[in-house]
């Protein structure tokens, strides 16, 4: 017994770097997912109800809006509705966004995403 806590005298506690407890609403989440997402080009939108485009227009974004996010065991599922420019390749924007969804939240949360599912809700028609 004595050599046993002679062998972890050696071990620091400072190891762990834990001092308290960490939490991230799933709105952050959510807010980071659809910022992610409109920096794709391509996108011209978050989807949203139309109370969520009245707020928009009237100034107060909601970052989130077409955004759902379901955090289970410190894995992430995103679903996603965006509204799309003309002319754009479908499959391809649609990849690019869930790269860009899974890499921003996995990068600044920690968490482990398991799927970004996209649904194109919508196609800005350029105005002329």
């Amino acid at each position: 017994m004595a050599k046993e806590q002679e062998n972890t005298m050696n071990y620091s506690i400072h190891d762990d770097r834990v001092i308290g407890e960490v939490q991230i609403a799933d709105e952050v989440v959510a807010i980071i997912a659809g910022l992610a997402a409109t920096e794709v080009k391509g996108v011209a939108s978050m989807y949203g109800n139309i109370t969520n485009e009245l707020v928009a227009k009237l100034g107060m974004k909601n970052l989130s809006k077409g955004v759902k996010i379901e955090v289970s065991d410190g894995k992430v599922s995103v679903d996603l509705a965006i509204n799309m420019e003309y002319g754009y390749n479908i499959p391809e924007v649609t990849g690019a966004v869930q790269d860009r969804v899974k890499n921003a939240i996995e990068t600044m949360t920690g968490l482990s995403v398991e799927d970004v599912n996209i649904r194109v809700a919508g196609v800005n028609l350029e105005d002329e």
